[in-house]
C-alpha cells in the first residue's frame, strides 16, 4: 500500500496496519472495530503493528517480530498499560504519523545448565537468575572477564535494560534508567553477602557472566523474559545491538518521559 507524506514516527498517514489482541474481551472488542475502520493485514506484510492490550501483549510482540522488526503502537485494553497509549478509534493514521519512536535493544542472554546444553535467548525487560530452592544462591559476578564479585549470596541476580529497568529491576531496589542512556543494571535480589551491596550500572557494551557456586546443592534458575532455563551453572548476558525495536508513543507521552516520571512517583 502507497505512503504519504512521513510524519515524525516514519511513517504516512496511508499504510496497512497489523492489528493484535491480548484475547481479553475488552481488547478482542477494540480489534474488531478497527479492522472494521482500518482493514488488516498480516503482521509480515504491515508497515505497522497495533497491539491492544496490556504490556504483557507488548512483549510478547516485540518477541513475535523481533527477527524483522516493525514499529509497534500499543493502545491500552489491560491494566497496567506503561508501555501502551490511549485506546481511541478515531484518527488512528494521523497519530501514527505524528507519534514518537523510542528504539530500545534486547539482551541476549547464553545459558549453560549442569547437563551442558546451552540456550540462547533475547530479553526486552530483564535476564534474571534466583533460587530455585529454600537456600540461597552463591554466585560469583564476572564483567568483562574481571571477577568483581567472589561470591554473592542472595535470592538471585538480574540484568536490566533500560526500558526494563521501572518493572522486576525497580522492584528489588534497582534503578530506574533513562531510555536512551546506553547502560545496563545490574541487581541483586534479596542480597544477603555482600549485604550492603545494592548492585552497579554498567555499560551497555559490558558482558556479564554469572557463574552459580555449589550448583547441586544450591540450584539455580535462568530467566530471560518469559524463558526460562532451570538448574543452570553459568549464564552470559550482553547486550544485543544488532537488534533494534521501534515503539510508537504519541507527542507529550513518549516512553523517554514516562520513564522520567517514574523516578520521581508520578
Amino acid at each position: 500500500m502507497g505512503k504519504s507524506a512521513m510524519g515524525k514516527s516514519g511513517i504516512g498517514k496511508t499504510l496497512a496496519i497489523s492489528f493484535l489482541a491480548s484475547g481479553a474481551p475488552e481488547a478482542e472488542a477494540a480489534r474488531a472495530k478497527l479492522v472494521a475502520r482500518y482493514g488488516n493485514v498480516d503482521p509480515e506484510r504491515a508497515d505497522v503493528i497495533v497491539a491492544l492490550g496490556g504490556d504483557g501483549l507488548m512483549l510478547q510482540t516485540l518477541h513475535r517480530t523481533m527477527d524483522a522488526p516493525k514499529p509497534i503502537y500499543g493502545m491500552n485494553r489491560g491494566s497496567v498499560g506503561f508501555l501502551m497509549n490511549e485506546y481511541a478509534e478515531q484518527d488512528l493514521p494521523t497519530r501514527l504519523a505524528a507519534a514518537l519512536p523510542s528504539i530500545i535493544h534486547p539482551l541476549l542472554m547464553r545459558a549453560r545448565d549442569a547437563k551442558g546444553r546451552e540456550t540462547s535467548a533475547r530479553a526486552i525487560n530483564e535476564v534474571s537468575l534466583y533460587r530455585q530452592t529454600f537456600q540461597a544462591c552463591k554466585l560469583s559476578v564476572i564483567v568483562d572477564d574481571a571477577v568483581r564479585l567472589a561470591e554473592l549470596v542472595a535470592d538471585g541476580v538480574l540484568v536490566s535494560t533500560p526500558a526494563g529497568s521501572t518493572a522486576y529491576n525497580h522492584s528489588a531496589g534497582g534503578p530506574i534508567v533513562p531510555i536512551g542512556v546506553r547502560l545496563m543494571a545490574l541487581t541483586p535480589i534479596s542480597a544477603f553477602r555482600p549485604r550492603r551491596w545494592r548492585g552497579a550500572l554498567l555499560s551497555d557494551r559490558a558482558r556479564v557472566t554469572i557463574e552459580v557456586r555449589e550448583a547441586e546443592k544450591r540450584p539455580v534458575a535462568a530467566v530471560g523474559d518469559h524463558l526460562e532455563i532451570r538448574d543452570v551453572v553459568r549464564v552470559d548476558v550482553e547486550t544485543d545491538h544488532a537488534t533494534a525495536l521501534t515503539l510508537l508513543h504519541d507527542p507529550g507521552q513518549p516512553l523517554e518521559e514516562r520513564v522520567m516520571r517514574e523516578q520521581f512517583g508520578a
